[in-house]
């Protein structure tokens, strides 16, 4: 017998995240797909970062604190 794992849903699980099925038309798929494309995200990815802007902007989700890189001291 042989197993097969989505290791996509496996780290989806295993991040806390939730699954759900959304239905959207076609030519808002399509819309959504470019434009994640044109920012190099998944149309998941992008879905998330849409979600989570529009929570902010309302005031409902806490502004996530941004990892900055260590600074590199010339010399």
């Amino acid at each position: 017998m042989l197993l097969t794992i989505d290791w996509k849903l496996l780290n989806d699980i295993m991040a806390g995240k939730k699954s759900f099925v959304l239905r959207i038309d076609e030519a808002t798929y399509e819309a959504l797909e470019k434009w994640s494309a044109d920012e190099f995200r998944s149309v998941n990815g992008q879905l998330e970062w849409i979600i989570s802007e529009a929570l902010q902007q309302a005031g409902r989700k806490k502004k996530e604190k941004q990892v900055n890189p260590p600074k590199v001291e010339e010399g």
